[in-house]
């Protein structure tokens, strides 16, 4: 029995050696996992690379930088139904280390656009739309706003709940028509109060979402996007 005490001693002490390896091991791998992971949440899936993508909708060819795709699935070349973006304003950046904030929250912020692009669906867009649909479902006289607008209140059972279409006069254009959930109180604003559409390239539907916040801009806003969606068509 006096022989055997040094056989199980020198074995447990094997034992105790190789589960400390192992936790070793198991330390280092929570480690990375969790450099990782943290880099994911912190990312939230977005990306600094401004390699372009060039995405075919239909007949259209868009050229578009990583960091303005806003679905990561979506950030390759190739045929696609839609492609989705989100831009900062009024630089209309993508995202960034410098401006990494500001996609923190986007459903709290006025400072970014989330855009939808897709093949057009619609004979009219938004704006064409006016007379025939939105005009129908009004009610009431219109109401001025600020700004050059004004605010068409929609009948109850129109299906569009407590929305309300705004239209402005643009000079040598039809008027610009948008559909907005108006905040409350400013600080209640999100990036989807209002959503609107607008046409480009041979046959593609912008239709962008935005803050009501940044509705004394609306006539700005309307061209700086179409100007940015037209800039990166491939037109060979």
């Amino acid at each position: 029995m006096q022989n055997e005490t040094p056989f199980f001693s020198s074995r447990f002490r094997l034992v105790l050696s190789a589960f400390a390896a192992l936790f070793l091991v198991l330390l280092a791998a929570l480690w990375f996992a969790a450099g990782w992971y943290g880099d994911q949440i912190l990312n939230a899936g977005h990306t600094t690379s401004t390699d372009p993508v060039t995405v075919t909708i239909g007949n259209d060819r868009l050229q578009l930088a990583k960091n303005t795709i806003r679905v990561p699935a979506q950030r390759q070349d190739g045929e696609s139904d839609r492609v989705d973006l989100y831009l900062t304003w009024p630089e209309l950046g993508g995202y960034g280390e410098a401006n990494r904030k500001v996609f923190d929250n986007p459903d709290s912020t006025a400072d970014l656009i989330f855009i939808q692009i897709s093949r057009s669906t619609m004979s009219e867009d938004m704006s064409g739309r006016f007379l025939p649909i939105y005009a129908r479902l009004a009610e009431g006289e219109p109401l001025p706003l600020r700004y050059g607008l004004m605010l068409h209140r929609l009948k109850a059972d129109s299906g569009y709940g407590k929305e309300v279409i705004l239209t402005g006069k643009r000079d040598g254009e039809t008027d610009f028509v948008v559909r907005c959930l108006l905040p409350q109180k400013p600080e209640e604003s999100t990036g989807n109060d209002c959503q609107r559409d607008i046409r480009a390239g041979q046959d593609l539907t912008i239709f962008y979402r935005f803050s009501a916040r940044l509705l004394p801009q609306w006539q700005k806003l309307d061209q700086a996007l179409k100007t940015y969606v037209e800039a990166r068509l491939n037109k060979g």
